[in-house]
């Protein structure tokens, strides 16, 4: 390796730690997807143990409210623990209303429905929904769609490997919901919370760590504005 090749090495380095850090940032992390899981685990156990779908739904709904408090305690983001509250709250309404457990699911396999096809026509539509999601963490906001050609593309790959995995999931899980066992599709649906989730946060690192750093478009505007305060103080120093 040659002293040119290490700065090049150095950056490409440290463009990957960014996106590992924003990834994580935007995704919740091992604790986001331990909110994600723990509700509906709780919930298949209970009623796997007793068949009462009561109790498995108020206990459910009890720890996802217990996470957003430990969230508040912490002084965290609870963005994740607000939207697993939420998601376990339909479920449960869904459950109750019908008396089938399976319905418990229902809400949250509808919602991967609806993003795994969000994911796929905003891609197509040009405009691809995970570069929306990670432009303001990226501090580049939507400046990928005309400035950056390269990570636009990154961003398109990304967005079609997070839609045709969403879909492959809903493929196997509603089959299972029309003519599975309630027990065996909780737990297949426990199963398939966090592998196929992990794969698409790993495709889209693979993406993002070979495209070119993003425009930081904040740092632009306060250089801009530094600029123009600068002429600002000339003019009158001059005058």
């Amino acid at each position: 390796m040659t002293s040119l090749d290490k700065p090049t090495e150095d950056a490409q380095r440290d463009a990957r730690a960014v996106t590992e850090a924003a990834l994580f940032e935007a995704f919740g992390g091992l604790r986001g997807m331990i909110e994600t899981v723990l509700p509906g685990l709780l919930f298949v156990t209970i009623y796997t143990i007793n068949k009462d779908l009561h109790s498995a739904a108020i206990a459910a709904l009890g720890v996802s409210i217990l996470l957003v408090v430990v969230r508040l305690v912490m002084k965290g983001t609870v963005k994740h623990a607000f939207s697993g509250v939420f998601g376990v709250a339909f479920g449960v309404v869904f459950a109750m209303m019908t008396g089938n457990a399976k319905d418990f699911y229902l809400p949250g396999m509808l919602y991967t429905l609806g993003l795994a096809l969000a994911y796929l026509v905003t891609t197509l539509a040009g405009v691809p929904l995970i570069g929306l999601i990670l432009g303001p963490v990226f501090k580049e906001n939507l400046s990928w769609r005309t400035r950056n050609p390269g990570r636009k593309k990154a961003y398109a790959k990304a967005s079609y490997a997070w839609g045709l995995i969403l879909l492959a999931k809903c493929a196997i899980l509603f089959p299972l919901y029309w003519w599975g066992d309630t027990t065996q599709f909780g737990w297949v649906l426990i199963a398939l919370k966090i592998p196929p989730f992990l794969l698409a946060v790993w495709l889209t690192w693979v993406f993002l760590a070979k495209a070119p750093p993003p425009i930081d478009v904040f740092a632009e505007m306060e250089a801009a504005e530094k600029a123009e305060q600068d002429r600002k103080s000339a003019t009158r120093s001059a005058e």
